[in-house]
């Protein structure tokens, strides 16, 4: 597979989050503005075990595809990321994303996934930790897979349409469980699932589309990210319906804080065979 090919970095990678309006939503809190950022790590390149360096030190060794590590707590800053063969040197990484910039109080899923092209690529997401009403879940589909448009069914009928890679669809919904399946769009030729969602009260539960078609190695990832439940009194959160679909480069509120991140994704990340 084309991941088997050391790949390297021929330029710095930057991917930048930008926190807006701190001042105002944190009143100026020392404390708050100093608060760690979360930040999972999601393997979705199939057939090549990793090593997850964050500035030079081995985070997390032989990580496996189709697995999620984390969430890291890491304090706001820059950061140099390097994915390895398990046990090669820092050197010979296959994929890096250098000065990556992470604020405090964000809550991140790095995702190492495969672009439209089957070339490996490393796309952060900013999760969307707002509260959600009572009886309610959230369900946040992302597309990370070499494949075409899809539409994701729950209970045979289209919630998310016409998704593309990287994009993401969300909604907030009943929790219980789902039977979910993705479709090619506009068809009824399943290529994943159908699988049972468990969708907790309280919860958003990411579901990533992972893999190759071309290559049938397609599958699914699940993240599951707790502690939503609203306030007693509280006005319900979410979108209350069919979700917009949105690129990782959306405005997302985050926490009970407010804090608006702007994500503008890796700007310089240049990835190049040896």
């Amino acid at each position: 597979m084309r991941i088997m090919s050391p790949l390297r970095t021929a330029a710095a990678g930057t991917v930048t989050l930008i926190a807006l309006g701190a001042t105002g939503a944190l009143g100026g809190s020392p404390a708050a503005a100093a608060a760690n950022a979360k930040v999972t790590v999601v393997h979705g390149i199939p057939g090549q075990p990793v090593d997850v360096w964050v500035d030079g030190k081995k985070t997390v060794p032989d990580f496996q595809p189709g697995k999620t590590a984390g969430p890291l707590s890491l304090p706001a800053g820059e950061y140099d990321i390097a994915l390895t063969k398990p046990g090669d040197p820092i050197g010979d990484a296959l994929l890096t994303v250098d000065d990556a910039a992470v604020p405090g109080g964000a809550n991140v899923s790095l995702v190492a996934h495969l672009g439209t092209d089957g070339e490996p690529v490393l796309t952060p997401f900013v999760n969307d930790t707002g509260k959600v009403g009572a009886g309610k879940a959230r369900l946040i589909v992302r597309h990370t897979a070499a494949a075409p448009a899809v539409d994701v069914r729950a209970g045979g009928r289209p919630v998310f349409e016409d998704l593309t890679n990287p994009k993401e669809a969300k909604a907030d919904v009943d929790a219980g469980t789902v039977a979910a399946d993705v479709v090619l769009a506009g068809t009824d030729d399943r290529v994943l699932g159908p699988a049972d969602l468990d969708l907790a009260e309280g919860t958003a539960t990411i579901v990533y589309a992972i893999g190759s078609a071309d290559d049938d190695t397609l599958d699914l990832v699940t993240q599951s990210i707790e502690g939503l439940h609203s306030a007693p009194g509280g006005v319900p959160g979410g979108d209350g319906g069919r979700a917009d679909q949105n690129h990782p480069v959306t405005w997302y509120g985050i926490g009970a804080a407010g804090i608006l991140l702007a994500l503008f994704g890796i700007t310089r990340l240049v990835a190049g065979r040896r």
